[in-house]
């Protein structure tokens, strides 16, 4: 099965202009993270990383970082668009293409890994995307976050069968009695998201497609888009095993952050 990892990235930012050369502790946020994507790829056979961008800044750095480029438009209506644009400029036609958020650092290469692999098992598969079920204390971190700042962080529902069922940017489940739920064990019922997607490229070719759903603009998800037109995304359970859990770098105060987690774990 050959595997393309595509990371789009857009040089414009409201809140982070130039994002993807952002430096955190001395290393850019693309370059950090090229580095997950090849080291998923020196793991994993017939597996190709390139960079989606819209800039010639960025792709002057990824000849720097020995990464292969595409150039794209730079009015593409999302990230998804963005891949998928990326993607058909390639002579060779993957079975599998990753979309590796350009602004995510510290996602951990098994992860890609794990998708790759369900992939590997799963017949007529579409879509597929990481979850984790979060402990107690991450989960009355996440909502006092939200107090502050209620678009940050993503919750799934996921049936018996490990498919989703929904995403939202609200805490789901709500759960009832839960002093009861807390004494049974430390994690939680509730599943955290990680924006990292999977899926074949005639999958992706119909996505683009469909019109804006309603709940995904009123979530700003991209992935309701597929469940609201009755598509069906594959929900794969990960865990970060103590290793550093945070989301997208979107802001100067989120390089503050990450730097803050690099110097913490020790990370180089």
């Amino acid at each position: 099965m050959k595997t393309l990892i595509i990371i789009p990235a857009r040089y414009g930012s409201t809140r982070l202009p130039g994002k993807p050369l952002a430096l955190i502790s001395g290393k850019t946020l693309l370059s950090r993270v090229v580095d997950v994507a090849k080291e998923t790829a020196r793991r994993q056979p017939n597996v190709q990383v390139i960079v989606a961008t819209d800039d010639p800044r960025i792709e002057a750095h990824c000849r720097e970082l020995q990464v292969q480029s595409v150039m794209t438009d730079p009015e593409c209506a999302t990230g998804t668009d963005r891949v998928l644009a990326a993607a058909k400029k390639l002579s060779e036609r993957p079975d599998f293409v990753l979309n590796l958020q350009g602004d995510a650092p510290f996602t951990p290469p098994d992860f890609l890994e794990a998708l790759i692999e369900h992939t590997k098992k799963v017949p007529h598969l579409e879509m597929v995307t990481p979850v984790c079920r979060l402990s107690w204390e991450e989960l009355d971190k996440l909502r006092e976050n939200k107090k502050k700042t209620p678009f940050s962080g993503t919750t799934a529902i996921v049936d018996n069968e490990g498919r989703a069922l929904w995403f939202s940017k609200g805490v789901l489940p709500q759960i009832r009695d839960e002093e009861k739920w807390r004494k049974k064990g430390p994690q939680s019922p509730v599943f955290g998201h990680i924006g990292l997607y999977g899926y074949t490229i005639p999958f992706l070719e119909q996505y683009v497609k469909w019109p804006m759903g309603h709940y995904e603009a009123l979530e700003g998800l991209e992935q309701l888009r597929v469940l609201e037109n009755g598509g069906s995304i594959h929900a794969v359970i990960v865990d970060y095993k103590g290793r550093p859990r945070m989301s997208g770098v979107d802001s100067p105060e989120d390089v503050v952050r990450a730097e803050k987690v690099i110097a913490e774990h020790a990370l180089s």
